[in-house]
């Protein structure tokens, strides 16, 4: 079992929440309300290509170009099983990552745009803010039960006029905005 090791201080956790979307700019603002109305949208049933693009957009435009390899009956049925919500984490991450294009932290953004209150994106920003760097499906899986924890504690509130407003991805923003303003630079 891994260890996540929270590097901020936990009442910094809402504010670092609110810095994050405040220094956002308007195209990234932009790509993460597109991609949880994509979201939105699959978890109803509408498993399409452009849909799922949306997403993939919002983390990376550089797969975006990757996605027209996979048949419209593939990315259906990975949708599908992603979407359902007696899907094991284990269950859904195969099914997204079984697509041409999609990694393991594509793949958590994907659920995370989904079910915005069961998943978080296993982000190298966010990794850092918990004190770890190693990720494979039972590590995501251990990640999110951890994320959840603390989301659950009350440590910060949803963000409820923002994309995916959940206490769950208030956190992500937090830990992904400790990583920027505390963490390592990026090479």
């Amino acid at each position: 079992m891994s260890h996540f090791d929270l590097q901020p201080k936990q009442a910094e956790l809402q504010h670092l929440a609110e810095q994050y979307w405040n220094q956002a700019g308007e195209k990234e603002k932009q790509l993460e309300e597109e991609a949880f109305e994509a979201g939105k949208a699959i978890r109803g049933g509408e498993y399409t290509l452009a849909n799922l693009e949306a997403i993939v957009r919002w983390k990376s435009e550089r797969v975006v170009h990757y996605l027209i390899a996979n048949s419209g009956e593939k990315i259906r049925h990975a949708l599908a099983v992603a979407a359902a919500p007696g899907s094991s984490v284990r269950d859904a991450i195969c099914a997204l990552t079984s697509l041409h294009g999609i990694d393991l932290p594509i793949a958590s953004a994907i659920l995370t745009a989904i079910f915005p209150e069961r998943y978080a994106v296993l982000d190298f920003r966010t990794l850092e803010a918990l004190g770890h760097a190693r990720h494979n499906i039972d590590f995501y899986a251990e990640y999110v039960a951890s994320c959840q924890k603390l989301a659950e504690s009350g440590l910060v509130k949803a963000q409820k006029d923002l994309p995916g407003p959940t206490s769950l991805h208030a956190l992500e923003r937090a830990l992904w905005e400790w990583s920027r303003t505390h963490g390592e630079p990026v090479r």
